[in-house]
């Protein structure tokens, strides 16, 4: 009989925390003029792409927080925001810290830590979760991230690379996401 799970392993962007409500709260406050909801969308839709570009080695390995600000510098321009100084660039990059968690996030995952060890598994780098969950309060037991395995989800590294950690099966992992293929591949791990 396979060992229970012990671990749960939480996808951050979308799971644990709004960040399109995050984002355009923020871009909004600062830009009334802009359509926040859809400078948010394109922020998001370059996220992809950008982790291609690590993927497919046309980058060297790249924390998600210099990706954030390749989008966020190419989509400047379209929402009329050419103009913003280094300082003001580099603070709206940092927005991925300060993403708000779910009304319901915080209480369960304080009721799971009860239970499992908790940690998150994000591409999102160790800086930006870890600042994210000093401001939001999110009780991990233990910050993982893609720039731990220098892999991207899916890359079965991410996945195995938290049984490694832990030394524990696969099977003693679960991965807690709102993305289906997220879930799919590590589902594939194991």
């Amino acid at each position: 009989m396979p060992a229970p799970v012990s671990v749960l392993a939480f996808d951050i962007f979308g799971t644990v925390v709004d960040w399109h409500g995050s984002i355009a709260r923020e871009v909004q406050a600062r830009f009334p003029g802009v359509d926040a909801d859809a400078f948010a969308r394109a922020w998001r839709a370059g996220y992809q792409p950008a982790m291609q570009r690590v993927r497919s080695g046309e980058l060297g390995w790249t924390r998600i927080d210099a990706l954030h600000r390749l989008i966020l510098d190419g989509i400047l321009p379209r929402f009329g925001l050419d103009h913003l100084p280094e300082a003001e660039r580099a603070d709206l990059n940092r927005v991925w810290h300060r993403l708000d968690p779910w009304p319901d996030t915080v209480a369960g995952l304080t009721r799971l830590k009860s239970k499992f060890v908790i940690c998150s598994l994000s591409n999102g780098n160790l800086g930006l979760l870890t600042n994210m969950a000093k401001r939001a309060g999110l009780p991990w037991d233990c910050v993982l991230s893609a720039e731990v395995f220098k892999a991207y989800k899916p890359d079965p590294r991410t996945y195995l690379g938290v049984a490694e950690v832990f030394d524990v099966a696969p099977g003693e992992v679960m991965l807690v996401a709102a993305h289906h293929d997220d879930l799919a591949a590590a589902r594939g791990c194991g």
